[in-house]
């Protein structure tokens, strides 16, 4: 059975709209976002603006250019010219989803959909560690259409609505994700998917957690030497192989013992491990609580 490791990642997320809007801005600007831990992300329509996630590098976004992420860092946003002691400054909303920035008259220099998101996956941050920390996509005018339409269905109130949006937010993640991995540098799993000899192993490991798998299988998956596999898997994917197996069985158990419809042994046997005793001990060590436990505090009853 034919596995998409990316389009699993993303399901398991659940992610949920949270407000996408229009900013226009003109002059010298800048604005500020402090740290969410949740998805960003923006499609720039017109113009040109400087941003900086975190400790990363600033870059320079023109239109056509659509940036992700997965877990948003201090976000620093401005125009090319803005002096470095300029301040920054709170967008003034024009209308419902649309806010201007800088100077408040004339036309704008730029205009940029953005758009923030959550994931209801209790345990979002397992899986947002595999993914890239940032995502730049060049001259993919179908991310800026997805948004459009997010941000549509944000604002009415149309039947299935969160049903529209959470599928809505699906493609678009997965689209940025895949089409990140022609344009950006950063680890992790879309960019080890576009490696032709890695993307082997890694639907491997998706299509059979259960499999006891070892560096040298995977490596032959992957037709490659046991050494020269791991160290490009490492540097590719931004973790060891046997690291990323690991939180990936960890992430289905979680989501097993969440649903609550297999037995401990079910469970232990469906991510590789011959029994719940051994799955108890390992998942203890890398979730901080024993399984048994962890699935009555997903229902609130611990």
């Amino acid at each position: 059975m034919a596995v998409d490791p990316l389009a699993e990642i993303v399901t398991l997320l659940q992610p949920t709209a949270r407000f996408s809007k229009l900013v226009e801005c003109a002059g010298s600007w800048r604005i500020h976002r402090e740290a969410t831990g949740e998805p960003f992300y923006c499609a720039i329509l017109e113009g040109r603006c400087r941003v900086a996630f975190g400790r990363h590098q600033p870059f320079i976004l023109q239109a056509g250019d659509f940036v992700l992420a997965p877990a948003m860092r201090d976000l620093i946003n401005e125009s090319v010219d803005a002096p470095v002691d300029l301040p920054a400054m709170v967008p003034t909303q024009l209308s419902g989803g649309r806010f201007r920035v800088g100077r408040l008259e004339g036309p704008a220099d730029l205009r940029m959909r953005i758009g923030h998101c959550s994931f209801g996956a209790p345990d979002a941050a397992l899986l947002v560690s595999l993914l890239p920390e940032v995502v730049i996509v060049r001259n993919e005018p179908r991310l800026a259409t997805l948004m459009q339409l997010v941000g549509e269905e944000t604002r009415e109130r149309r039947p299935a609505r969160e049903l529209v949006l959470e599928r809505l937010l699906e493609v678009l993640l997965i689209e940025a994700l895949r089409s990140g991995t022609k344009t950006t540098a950063a680890p992790g799993l879309s960019r080890g998917l576009a490696d032709e000899r890695l993307a082997a192993a890694l639907h491997a490991m998706h299509a059979r957690p259960a499999y006891p798998w070892t560096v040298a299988d995977l490596a032959t998956e992957a037709a490659l030497s046991r050494s020269a596999f791991f160290a490009r898997f490492s540097r590719v994917v931004g973790r060891p192989p046997m690291e990323y197996l690991l939180a990936w069985r960890m992430a289905l158990a979680k989501q097993l013992l969440r649903s609550r419809e297999l037995g401990m042994d079910q469970v232990a046997e469906r991510v590789g491990y011959g029994s719940a005793s051994t799955f108890s001990v390992a998942f203890a060590r890398y979730a901080g609580m024993p399984p048994a436990r962890y699935a009555r505090k997903s229902l609130g009853s611990d």
